[in-house]
C-alpha cells in the first residue's frame, strides 16, 4: 500500500509538472521530497560506507596522527593485559577501559566466559591464554563482566533437566553453572532480574577459578609474575567495579 500511494503520488506530480510548466520548480521539489521521504531504500544502512568510513577515521585521526606508536607496533606486539569481555557490542573494552592498540590482547565470547582447562573441548581458549602468558608475557588477565547480560540470562533460564534448545548457547553457558548455584542458594526470594545481576558478577568469579585450572597461569601466580582481576561494567549506571582473585565475591571498588 505504502509503495502504490508513493507511485501514485509522483505520477500526479509528473502530470501537473507536464501541463502546468509553471508549477514546475513547485513540482520538482515535492517530487524530491516525497522521494527522501518514503522511498525506503534512500535510508537503507550501507555496510560497505560504514566500513570505509570507520576506516578512514581511524587512518586519518589515530594511525596518521601517532605514527611513533605504529612503527614500534610493526615490531612486534608487548600488551600488559590478557582480556575477556562479553561479545556484547555495547561493550567494547578498547572503549570502556580505553586501551590503545597494543596494549590488550583480547577475547570475546558469550557472557565473557573462562572454560576450565581442556585441551579437547575447550582448545581455542586454551590456546589464546598459553599464547598470553607464555609467548606475550601479559602480567595481568583481566575478565570482565557487564549489566544486563543476555547470556547471564539464558544462564539462569537453563532448564534443570540438562535439555537444550539452541544448538551452541546452552551448553556453552553451562561453564557458569556453579555461578548460577551459588545466587539461586544464597538469593533465592530475589526477582530473576536481581538474581541475574549478582549472576553477572559471580559468574566472573568461576571465570578466574577456571584460569586457576591451567597450568602456565598457576606458574605464573606462584612466581608473582601474574595477576588475576574480575571487573564489573554497568552501563545502566556508568560504573565499573575492580577486584582481585577470590573464591567468594569480594567487596569491588569503585573506579
Amino acid at each position: 500500500m505504502a509503495n502504490k500511494s508513493y507511485e501514485e503520488a509522483i505520477v500526479a506530480l509528473q502530470n501537473l509538472l507536464s501541463e502546468k510548466g509553471e508549477l514546475g520548480p513547485v513540482a520538482a521539489e515535492r517530487i524530491e521530497q516525497i522521494t527522501a521521504e518514503l522511498q525506503p531504500s534512500s535510508k537503507t544502512f550501507d555496510p560497505v560506507q560504514r566500513i570505509k568510513c570507520g576506516f578512514t577515521y581511524f587512518k586519518t585521526e589515530i594511525y596518521d596522527k601517532h605514527p611513533e606508536l605504529f612503527e614500534k607496533l610493526k615490531k612486534g606486539q608487548e600488551p600488559k593485559f590478557l582480556v575477556f569481555a562479553c561479545s556484547d557490542s555495547r561493550v567494547s573494552p578498547s572503549h570502556v577501559l580505553n586501551f590503545q592498540p597494543g596494549e590488550a590482547f583480547m577475547v570475546r565470547n558469550i557472557a565473557n566466559m573462562v572454560p576450565p582447562y581442556d585441551k579437547l573441548r575447550y582448545s581455542g581458549v586454551g590456546a589464546v591464554i598459553e599464547y598470553a602468558v607464555l609467548h606475550l608475557k601479559v602480567e595481568n588477565i583481566l575478565v570482565i563482566g557487564h549489566s544486563t547480560c543476555g547470556g547471564i540470562q539464558a544462564l539462569m533460564k537453563l532448564p534443570e533437566d540438562g535439555s537444550e534448545s539452541t544448538e551452541f548457547i546452552e551448553n556453552w553457558m553451562k561453564i557458569g553453572l556453579p555461578a548460577k548455584a551459588k545466587v539461586v542458594a544464597k538469593y533465592p526470594d530475589k526477582s530473576f532480574e536481581e538474581q541475574c545481576k549478582y549472576c553477572e558478577k559471580e559468574a566472573v568469579n568461576v571465570s578466574l577459578a577456571n584460569l586457576v585450572s591451567y597450568p602456565f597461569v598457576r606458574d605464573g601466580l606462584v612466581n608473582k609474575t601474574l595477576a588475576l582481576r574480575g571487573g564489573y561494567y554497568d552501563f545502566i549506571k556508568g560504573e565499573f567495579k575492580l577486584w582481585g582473585l577470590h573464591l567468594d565475591l569480594s567487596p569491588p571498588c569503585s573506579i
